[in-house]
């Protein structure tokens, strides 16, 4: 079999606060450390691929021999969101950050977005928790046919509508509309998000996996690319085919929810014939990092690692693989929004050296730079490849 590169993106799990981390009101943030002290989870099996190991990660534990290679990598692109993190994980530096509106979008904004897609209007239009406007503005907005639209502290334009008063598809559409219409008047916003809910009434009112992410396509070239140009192919799973826009992806796979995406990594790991299998775990940021659920973060890291032997057995001899985060999102600090902080990374693989520390990185594109030279492909303007540390030959 040739070689795969398998990256498994545990969505949020940050391993504690960058140097910067003031700049972006994130003082003190570790999202697996702040995890580890409330609920203490069974990670055994992370454990034993050096996640313990890795250099001022927070946790009063460590695994003596180590059987996979293990570090941590800082962010060097502005911002702290999901496709600023991929698209560094991929070999891209955002240099200029996105533009936030935590006071509101403009109303020429809506107002062109509502004329194009022929809605009567938005609601909202304020920064804070999805979950909240749900409750605050979800009866209001099935009522009156308008969507609910906020902010987060990331560059995002979300758009909430009950599926039984805008279908799925007709939010999809408006959504696209508010990507032609920001990206025609230059209002640098990182990502337009659909986000469908159901339910009866303000108290149950749900979103659904529905989800879609409709992302500025202002980013450079990344190892996906590189990976098609060299008519190698590349399988998303989860949300990844959304954060890429489909660019440098081969075929790609949606999941819903964390079970749902371990699964079909695992399936693809078995029977696919791709050369990059990319998945996101999405639950750990959506569920739980977002929501402040630290006990139901634990469980579904307690979930993931339980399945992390069957992922290792069921790779090829030429196989490696990569377990890392794209941003944190401490669900033990009050912020219920994403946190900048370094991503923890596990490497593993029949070719890999045991116990192994590639150090603290300066940049997530290391990860890029490392697998592109492993491909011995040309590599994107960032990271540094620390092929030579980890590999046994």
């Amino acid at each position: 079999m040739s070689k795969r590169a398998i990256i498994i993106v545990l969505d949020s799990c940050g391993c504690g606060e960058l140097p910067d981390a003031k700049d972006y009101g994130d003082e003190g943030s570790n999202t697996l450390g702040g995890i580890y002290r409330e609920v203490k989870p069974n990670l055994p099996n992370m454990k034993k691929l050096g996640l313990y190991n890795i250099p001022n990660i927070g946790v009063p534990e460590y695994e003596l021999f180590p059987i996979g290679s293990y570090g941590k990598l800082a962010e060097m692109s502005k911002g702290k969101n999901s496709p600023v993190g991929h698209w560094e994980i991929s070999g891209y530096v955002t240099e200029v950050a996105f533009s936030t509106y935590y006071n509101g979008f403009p109303p020429d904004l809506l107002d062109e977005i509502s004329k194009r897609a022929n809605i009567p209007g938005f609601i909202c239009n304020k920064k804070g928790s999805g979950t909240d406007f749900l409750k605050q503005y979800g009866e209001e907005s099935v009522r009156t046919g308008c969507p609910i639209v906020y902010t987060s502290a990331d560059s995002v334009f979300q758009i909430a509508a009950h599926e039984s008063i805008i279908s799925v598809e007709k939010l999809y559409e408006i959504c696209q509309i508010a990507r032609n219409v920001i990206d025609e008047k230059n209002y640098n916003i990182g990502t337009v998000i659909a986000r469908p809910f159901v339910g009866h009434n303000a108290e149950n009112f749900t979103r659904t996996y529905s989800r879609k992410d409709f992302e500025s396509q202002t980013f450079g070239r990344t190892m996906l690319d590189i990976f098609s140009e060299n008519g190698k192919k590349v399988l998303a799973i989860g949300k990844i085919e959304d954060l890429f826009s489909g660019r440098g992806i081969s075929r790609a796979i949606h999941t819903s929810g964390n079970t749902d995406g371990i699964e079909k990594t695992i399936d693809a790991i078995k029977n696919s014939e791709e050369d990059m299998i990319f998945s996101n775990l999405v639950d750990f940021d959506m569920l739980y990092g977002h929501r402040n659920n630290v006990e139901g973060y634990g469980k579904a890291l307690e979930e993931f690692d339980s399945k992390l032997p069957e992922i290792m057995e069921s790779m090829n001899d030429e196989d490696i693989l990569f377990i890392t985060a794209d941003h944190g999102c401490d669900p033990t600090t009050p912020s219920t929004d994403h946190s900048r902080e370094y991503i923890p990374l596990l490497i593993y693989g029949k070719n890999i050296k045991e116990n192994t520390c590639i150090g603290i990185r300066e940049t997530y594109s290391d990860i890029s730079s490392t697998i592109l030279d492993i491909f011995g492909f040309e590599k994107t303007k960032y990271g540094k490849s620390f092929k030579d540390i980890i590999l046994k030959y």
